[in-house]
C-alpha cells in the first residue's frame, strides 16, 4: 500500500476484528457532493491551482474544501459559487445543514463546524 500525504481518522475500533479509517480526502468529498446537491449552489470553488488542475483533466470532487479533525470532531470550510438570484444566507444554511448531516451520517464523526465561503455568483443559465 503505497504512502499517501493524507490524514486519515479511525471511526470504528474493534479489538476482535480490527479498525476502520477514513481520510480526510474522503470526508472532504462527501461534503463536497452534499454542497452540489443544494438548490442555488452552481459549482466548488478553488484556488488557481485547483482550477487548473481541473482544466487539465485531474478534476476533484474536494476542490475548495478543507477539512480538520480535532478531539475527534471536524471543521469543514467550503468555498462555493453560487446561482445568481439566490439568498446567499439561505442558500449558505442549506449547505451548511447538508454537509453536516450528509458526514454524520456516512462517517459516524461529529462535525462541530461547517464554514461557508462565497467565492463567486455564477451569472450563466443552467439547462
Amino acid at each position: 500500500m503505497k504512502e499517501e500525504n493524507q490524514n486519515s481518522y479511525t471511526i470504528q475500533s474493534d479489538e476482535a476484528i480490527g479498525q476502520v479509517q477514513i481520510a480526510d480526502e474522503v470526508v472532504a468529498i462527501i461534503a463536497g457532493l452534499a454542497a452540489t446537491e443544494v438548490e442555488g449552489v452552481a459549482s466548488m470553488a478553488g484556488n488557481i491551482t485547483n482550477e487548473l488542475v481541473s482544466k487539465l483533466g485531474m478534476k476533484k470532487l474536494s476542490k475548495g474544501i478543507k477539512v480538520s479533525v480535532d478531539n475527534g470532531e471536524v471543521a469543514v470550510e467550503v468555498a462555493i459559487n453560487i446561482d445568481y438570484g439566490y439568498s446567499v444566507p439561505k442558500t449558505s444554511r442549506m449547505v451548511q445543514e447538508k454537509v453536516k448531516a450528509s458526514i454524520e451520517n456516512m462517517t459516524g464523526l461529529i462535525v462541530s463546524d461547517v464554514n461557508v465561503t462565497i467565492a463567486s455568483v455564477c451569472m450563466e443559465k443552467h439547462d
